[in-house]
């Protein structure tokens, strides 16, 4: 499976307007709901955990803390699955503190973490950012955007094979190429990235995976629009083209993530999809759903452990943040 990626985001203010909107009874009746498949819960020291992914040879989920300053930790599940996990924090970056961590890609040939970092709330600052994945020191950090009149927010993260990362912004609608050694080299830009009507631009590009074939795939969350992105050669903005998905919306859809080279599970609310293409991702369709119940945790990304599909869902609750990662099974 090619590494993927994760991502997603609306701003802290609309997560909890969206929250502070829903009864508080109805809150409760759906914190006691039990999903019908396998629930991963922790106990963390934040309320908002962006991306999770799993590690197989370091046998550890790793989460990206979206409040708190950032910061990515992990997860190291225990013999009993039932057991409620402790996040113990890897690393925390005074360099990009008041910054949102987002969207991360482990790149397993490099042995290194690259990471999405935004500014949550002023979009007015952009990074990548790449760890060493046994010692967590800094590789590189790369300014995408800072103090710009042009909104900006670093989303998610895809890497090819060559160790180019793909960076996704969720409010300037384009995706940012850096290579494998953090210079900024190429900015992707189309007219189809900016659907018509305001209200489908709220919340833009989002999450992204690279295909083994040399093609981008990514989401543009509030249209519900799958676009790929032939990244092999020439002018890469004239090669986005949008995929005919048919079988039912991607609307809200925020996360990728490769099942295989012919299936992605689409992570979002109040659902997450799967689905699958038979003829290059010229076009796709929707074959599966998938709803944990917890429609007020909202969603953000998709993981494979050992062939399972788990869900991140953004919001912990309790005195002890507690967060879910859900089976998914489509």
């Amino acid at each position: 499976m090619s590494p993927s990626c994760c991502s997603g985001k609306c701003s802290v203010a609309l997560i909890f307007l969206i929250l502070s909107a829903v009864p508080i009874a109805f809150l409760i009746s759906l914190e006691q709901a039990v999903p019908s498949t396998h629930v991963i819960s922790y106990h963390s020291s934040g309320f908002l955990r962006e991306c999770a992914k799993w590690d197989d040879v370091g046998r550890r989920f790793l989460v990206s803390y979206m409040d708190g300053g950032g910061g990515i930790g992990e997860l190291v599940p225990t013999k009993d699955s039932d057991d409620v996990l402790e996040e113990v924090t890897l690393v925390k970056d005074v360099d990009l503190a008041g910054n949102s961590s987002n969207g991360f890609v482990i790149d397993r040939h490099r042995n290194r973490l690259l990471l999405a970092v935004g500014d949550l709330l002023g979009n007015r600052y952009s990074a990548l950012v790449a760890y060493d994945l046994s010692t967590w020191r800094r590789i590189f950090l790369t300014v995408l955007s800072s103090h710009s009149k042009e909104i900006s927010y670093a989303d998610d993260v895809a890497v090819d094979a060559q160790g180019n990362a793909y960076v996704s912004d969720a409010k300037g609608g384009k995706i940012w190429i850096v290579d494998v050694n953090g210079k900024l080299v190429y900015t992707i830009r189309s007219p189809l990235f900016t659907p018509p009507r305001w209200y489908n631009n709220f919340v833009s590009l989002n999450g992204i995976v690279y295909h083994p074939d040399g093609f981008l795939i990514v989401i543009h969350t509030f249209s519900g629009f799958l676009f790929k992105i032939d990244v092999t050669n020439g002018d890469i903005s004239s090669k986005v083209t949008l995929i005919d998905v048919s079988g039912g919306s991607l609307r809200f859809g925020d996360g990728l993530e490769f099942l295989s080279p012919t299936k992605i599970v689409v992570a979002g609310s109040p659902s997450s999809k799967l689905v699958e293409s038979s003829d290059g991702w010229r076009t796709a369709s929707v074959t599966g759903w998938f709803s944990s119940g917890m429609v007020h945790r909202l969603v953000s990304s998709a993981t494979v452990k050992e062939g399972r599909v788990y869900l991140n869902h953004i919001v912990g609750f309790g005195s002890k943040k507690r967060h879910i990662l859900v089976e998914a099974v489509f």
